[in-house]
């Protein structure tokens, strides 16, 4: 993962310039306490490359950056020798990422540090008493490291310190409470330190706190403290913590955090109801809370997060008698088949709240952000670094991360029993005998809500990183839906091989049916009885929206008074299927009917699909159908009336009807036919191709706004499927190709037309007629 200067480095950095600016380059007399430390300090961390002749610049230890920028070992030493004796002093260790083993040398006790990086080492033993000692000391951080026992209570006596991390550890006992101490503290970490709780309440007197962090404790519920007075509080995070809903008060104490980040993941809560006021953003995530809900006004919110996605999920239909047996699944991949399986690709960003539902039978959600970084879309996928020989490596090359929760989940699964296969690699974490072999990826796996595997290292399952490792579970299905939610509960390591390396990790989900298929031929009579109950469902719906539109009660004789019985002389025109009149109602309302044309025998069938289709649509781009009428063997639609009529007779009629259309005229039709064209693709909730867009099939009003008309080939579209397959239907030289040699149907195809009206409208030619001479013109 791309990862950029952290915030915390950049105070880290500050200190260092001001050290560095004490002293511009000329060496001073170190203190005598300090001449021999820092040698005996390497020989007690075992490295042999520093040069120990400190304080003769500024940049005894400082490591050069490497060429390859790989990132160095963090060898760094900076002085001050700004004292009034003249007297140089080490203020600056910063020994992150060195591989170092053994315990911390007591030398140390003589230094007037300001600034302690140990990170990301292999330090043990418990930490010394004569850390205390350094009372100078701003930042220290010793996580990810191997110490352990009790952290020793002269630590209290740090009370310039602003900065502590101590996560990732082996610590025992309960968290110490001597932050009373630490008036100046602005940020705190302990995630999986080994301590057990309850949380001291000395922690709500820390009012210049900004960023809290803590997480698995050991041990019962505790009550967690009021920050009531943390007034600045902008980041808190507080995983795996067994703690009473009455904690959720303080949401309502920080209303100077100008963009706070809070993370409340798997409390324990004794409601299903959490309803907090706070002025922020806020991520609940635990087992069956998903959903966060926002309302309220700017600078307050009110949040409550009361759906889970089980619940959403099976609140969502299946199409009619649709299950599936089976699903696969190459998390973060792309597409790939396995022997006789095909694994579907998984290839979306996701992001800190991201919900995705891939197919109608899969898709998963992201939850959580990764600390200390500025995260980009590459994070939430892995890709291996190495070369892969594993069998099956397809599988392992690309991997679904989260630094919380994801979660997978399968629906309109057939009830019954399942196998289940969940295939982990470690392709992020090395072990190349350096820093970044120092990481430890451990986390949580949940199927159908039920803990099945706590603290999962897929490291130490394989062995050994680059290595396939698979487990297996059986899944009872009862509902439609299988979830399987990967979550890190805090435990681990975050910050190696970089810092915002930790989470779920998973490779690639199978999901088998464990159980007999149905019979085929009680599929077939299930199917088939489910198509008569569709077909049924939608001859009942047809004949009601008649009914609504009153085609069923007798109005033949007001359309033939309209329209003078049909006289010729209001004629405007005839179609594939019949003709159309101009009428008059009693009331003045002109209107335009089309008569079905007795000669057609797929008639009756267009009229039906265009009373079903244009009868559930309004939109200014598309004609309007005020009413129709069937009695005996007169089927007829009434319209709006289009003053201008179709934009062929504008276009290539008579010259007696044909319009001048300046250009600012044509584009306007060109739009309004596109906006009609984005609303049945897009827009509408039936979403719809028209299959005969052409200029006969476009009206124009007195104002000369276009209006798509004629539905009567048009077709819903199949959202799921990336084309149609259907019989040829439409103009020749207005179909697209694929559609017209292959019947590959697709919304594209509407697009196409579009295309060739809109070049008859900048060219004020008939594509079916046009035949051009020697003058051709050249786009």
């Amino acid at each position: 993962m791309a990862r950029l200067v952290l915030p915390y480095i950049s105070f880290i950095v500050f200190l260092l310039l001001m050290c560095m600016a004490a002293h511009p380059g000329t060496g001073g007399t170190t203190h005598s306490d300090e001449v021999k430390a820092p040698g005996e300090i390497a020989e007690q961390l075992g490295k042999k490359d520093w040069n120990t002749n400190v304080c003769i610049n500024d940049l005894s230890w400082l490591t050069p950056k490497l060429a390859d920028l790989r990132p160095p070992d963090n060898n760094s030493l900076f002085c001050n020798c700004s004292y009034p004796d003249g007297v140089c002093h080490v203020v600056a260790f910063d020994l992150y990422g060195n591989f170092l083993s053994r315990n911390i040398p007591h030398e140390w006790a003589s230094t007037k540090l300001e600034i302690l990086s140990l990170s990301v080492n292999n330090l043990s033993g418990p930490i010394p008493n004569f850390l205390g000692n350094i009372t100078t000391l701003r930042y220290m951080n010793i996580e990810n490291n191997l110490f352990s026992g009790m952290v020793p209570l002269e630590l209290g006596k740090l009370f310039n310190l602003e900065i502590l991390r101590i996560s990732s550890n082996n610590f025992t006992g309960r968290m110490p409470d001597f932050f009373q101490s630490w008036k100046q503290l602005e940020k705190l970490e302990i995630q999986a330190s080994g301590f057990e709780g309850p949380i001291p309440s000395s922690i709500s007197i820390l009012s210049n706190l900004t960023e809290l962090r803590i997480s698995d404790l050991v041990g019962g519920d505790s009550k967690f403290p009021n920050l009531g007075s943390s007034t600045r509080m902008n980041r808190l995070s507080r995983n795996k913590l067994h703690v009473a809903s009455v904690i959720l008060s303080f949401f309502q104490c920080f209303p100077a955090a100008p963009k706070p980040h809070w993370t409340l993941s798997k409390a324990r809560v004794f409601s299903q109801k959490l309803s907090i006021t706070f002025a922020g953003n806020v991520g609940i995530n635990s087992v069956g809370i998903e959903s966060v809900y926002q309302t309220g006004q700017a600078g307050r919110t009110e949040c409550l997060a009361e759906i889970s996605s089980k619940a959403f999920l099976e609140g969502t239909s299946c199409k009619l008698q649709t299950y599936w047996y089976s699903v696969h699944i190459n998390c973060g991949g792309k597409a790939t088949t396995i022997g006789n399986i095909k694994y579907e690709a998984d290839v979306d960003p996701a992001g800190a709240a991201r919900y995705v539902r891939v197919r109608e039978y899969w898709g998963f959600s992201s939850s959580g952000r990764f600390w200390d970084v500025n995260t980009t879309a590459n994070d939430y996928i892995a890709n291996n670094v190495s070369i892969l020989k594993m069998n099956e490596s397809e599988l392992y090359t690309s991997a679904r991360l989260s630094p919380l929760s994801i979660t997978y989940y399968a629906r309109c699964l057939a009830n019954g029993t399942y196998k289940l296969k969940l295939h982990f690699a470690e392709i992020v974490i090395r072990d190349n005998r350096s820093f970044y072999s120092l990481g430890r990826r451990i986390f949580d796996i949940y199927v159908q809500e039920k803990l099945v595997l706590k603290d999962f290292d897929i490291e130490n399952a394989a062995p050994g990183v680059d290595k396939a490792v698979v487990r297996e579970y059986k899944a009872n299905v009862t509902n439609k839906v299988l979830m399987i939610r990967f979550f890190w509960a805090g435990k681990g390591t975050t910050t190696a091989p970089t810092r915002g390396t930790y989470g779920p990790l998973i490779s690639a989900i199978s999901v088998e049916a464990d159980f007999s298929l149905p019979d085929d031929g009680k599929m077939k009579i299930s199917i088939v009885v489910g198509a008569v109950v569709v077909v049924l469902l939608l001859i009942f719906m047809i004949l009601g929206i008649l009914w609504w539109k009153g085609c069923l009660g007798g109005r033949k004789s007001r359309e033939n008074a309209a329209t003078s019985n049909f006289n010729a002389a209001n004629k405007l025109g005839e179609g594939g299927f019949g003709s159309v009149y101009k009428g008059i109602l009693s009331d003045g309302t002109i209107i335009a009917v089309k008569q079905l044309s007795s000669k057609s025998r797929q008639g009756s069938r267009e009229l039906l699909n265009e009373i079903g289709m244009i009868s559930g649509l309004q939109h200014p781009n598309l004609v309007r159908l005020y009413g129709c009428c069937i009695e005996g063997k007169q089927l007829l639609l009434v319209y709006e009336y289009m003053e201008n009529n179709s934009l062929a007779r504008a276009l290539f009629g008579p010259a007696d009807s044909q319009l001048k259309l300046n250009w600012l005229a044509r584009q306007k039709i060109c739009v309004g036919i596109a906006k009609g064209l984005a609303f049945l693709h897009e827009e509408s909730t039936l979403k719809i191709v028209h299959r005969d867009i052409k200029s006969t099939n476009v009206l124009l009003d007195k104002d000369l706004n276009p209006k798509i008309s004629d539905f009567g080939l048009a077709k819903l579209d199949e959202e799921e499927n990336t084309h149609i397959s259907t019989r040829i239907a439409g103009t020749i030289g207005y179909m697209a190709p694929e559609y017209a040699l292959w019947g590959h149907l697709t919304y594209k195809a509407d697009v196409y037309s579009f295309g060739v009206v809109a070049l008859e409208i900048i060219a004020g030619k008939n594509n079916m007629k046009y035949r051009p001479n020697q003058n051709f013109i050249l786009f």
